[in-house]
């Protein structure tokens, strides 16, 4: 269930003051945000700033240390393992690496959560799978092993098998880091189809072009807040300082 925020915005996750160290390093000091229903919001940081931490306890593989992520009614962050498993049926998370099982192919990489969280028959399965194999411009490759594949189609593969039982939110961490500009284009011509559906999702990146692109907002993580949110069309003329010095300094060296 949706709620709606001060702007009367449906708000499909709602980010409440997440504080989060690892020892004596302090990632989150109170990160706050609203991801919209029906937008793509991009997420900038530094390295090591606790973008992927964020995207990673939205999912429950971290926890932060206080703080609340509330989706459809639910505090994501008290909820126990067996209660997540549900609520990673409805937010799904593409992986920096593609995150496929080595030992299985492409069709069975695919076919994985649809066996486990649904219960379609096989012929149903090897459909649905065709279909988003044609969606991705991978079209006859059900056979082939992740090994076999080039590093643009893995990826292209973990999209795929992240969004095939139409999760509610996607959480993009980093997905194009390591690409060449035409498997970058592949990759984002294949989340335009996504958004073109009407995906929600979060897209964590240092690829600030790829970004502006797909984005319909930005977030910029700095210190361990959200120092700015806005429209893209606003981040990429504004001439606040931070802005300023993130999008200009990243034009250079992306990886910094």
């Amino acid at each position: 269930m949706m709620h709606k925020n001060a702007q009367n915005v449906a708000v499909a996750l709602d980010v409440k003051d997440l504080h989060k160290s690892f020892g004596e390093k302090i990632v989150h000091r109170g990160v706050s945000f609203q991801l919209r229903e029906g937008e793509i919001l991009g997420l900038f940081g530094g390295s090591g700033s606790g973008k992927s931490v964020i995207l990673r306890s939205i999912i429950g593989l971290e926890k932060p240390d206080s703080g609340q992520i509330l989706f459809e009614t639910q505090d994501l962050t008290s909820l126990t393992e067996w209660q997540l498993t549900n609520i990673r049926t409805k937010i799904g998370y593409v992986f920096q690496n593609g995150a496929l099982f080595d030992s299985y192919t492409v069709e069975e990489n695919l076919a994985y959560p649809l066996k486990e969280h649904t219960k379609l028959s096989d012929r149903e399965i090897h459909d649905r799978v065709n279909q988003m194999l044609e969606l991705i411009d991978m079209k006859g490759s059900n056979d082939l092993l992740p090994s076999e594949l080039s590093g643009g189609m893995q990826k292209r593969a973990g999209l795929a098998r992240a969004t095939i039982l139409e999760p509610e939110i996607i959480l993009f961490d980093e997905p194009t880091a390591g690409l060449d500009p035409v498997n970058t284009k592949r990759l984002l011509d294949n989340i335009h189809k996504l958004k073109s559906k009407g995906i929600t999702g979060i897209f964590v990146t240092h690829d600030i072009p790829s970004a502006f692109e797909i984005a319909d907002r930005i977030a910029i993580l700095y210190n361990g807040k959200i120092a700015v949110i806005d429209t893209v069309e606003n981040i990429s003329k504004s001439d606040d300082p931070v802005v300023q010095a993130f999008v200009s300094g990243h034009e250079h060296d992306q990886e910094k």
